[in-house]
């Protein structure tokens, strides 16, 4: 059993103390997918990605519901933290007040995910909607879409912390890529 594991087990059994040493040990992990989902945003994004990990790392110690049963479930919530934050920024900027109310582009570039190329806050919510639909039928696939756009994650990383095969994952990216862009260009 790894330290990270032995810290969740014991944060679910309402060790206070644990919490703090789970903190130094997921650090610089979940810094990286910060960094990596933080490099995809479009220029003058306010949000840092030492204030992603600890917004995220917050929520996750903070949720009623603590029950991670691995180190991989962990960074799985971690990533869906992530996420959650991310959109409930785009959508602030997207609010009238913040200057939104422009058209959503009727096409987002599905070639373009997950790749360096920035996506604005119209693109982040279409995909995010498209992603809770998703997300009713099949978690798995929902899963893979969060940790690969979202988070950032290679699709070996995915398929490591969902514990498929990297065929597999690479197969379950092709159909999202091809479901995702109908349900786009559909809005």
């Amino acid at each position: 059993m790894s330290d990270v594991t032995r810290i969740l087990n014991a944060i679910e059994r309402g060790d206070a103390k644990a919490t703090d040493e789970l903190l130094p040990l997921v650090y610089e992990e979940l810094r990286l997918l910060a960094a990596q989902k933080l490099s995809r945003e479009p220029p003058g994004q306010t949000l840092q990605a030492t204030a992603l990990v600890h917004e995220a790392y917050l929520r996750l110690v903070e949720a009623e519901c603590r029950s991670w049963n691995s180190r991989n479930h962990f960074f799985m919530a971690a990533a869906e933290a992530m996420r959650r934050i991310l959109v409930e920024n785009a959508r602030r900027k997207s609010s009238l007040k913040g200057g939104g109310g422009r058209a959503r582009r009727a096409e987002m570039e599905m070639g373009d995910l997950p790749s360096d190329a920035p996506i604005g806050p119209e693109d982040l919510l279409a995909l995010d909607e498209a992603l809770e639909r998703r997300a009713a039928e099949d978690e798995t696939l929902a899963g893979l879409i969060k940790l690969h756009c979202f988070a950032g994650l290679s699709l070996p990383q995915v398929a490591d912390l969902l514990g498929v095969s990297g065929r597999t994952a690479e197969r379950y990216w092709s159909f999202a890529r091809a479901w995702l862009h109908r349900q786009i260009r559909g809005q």
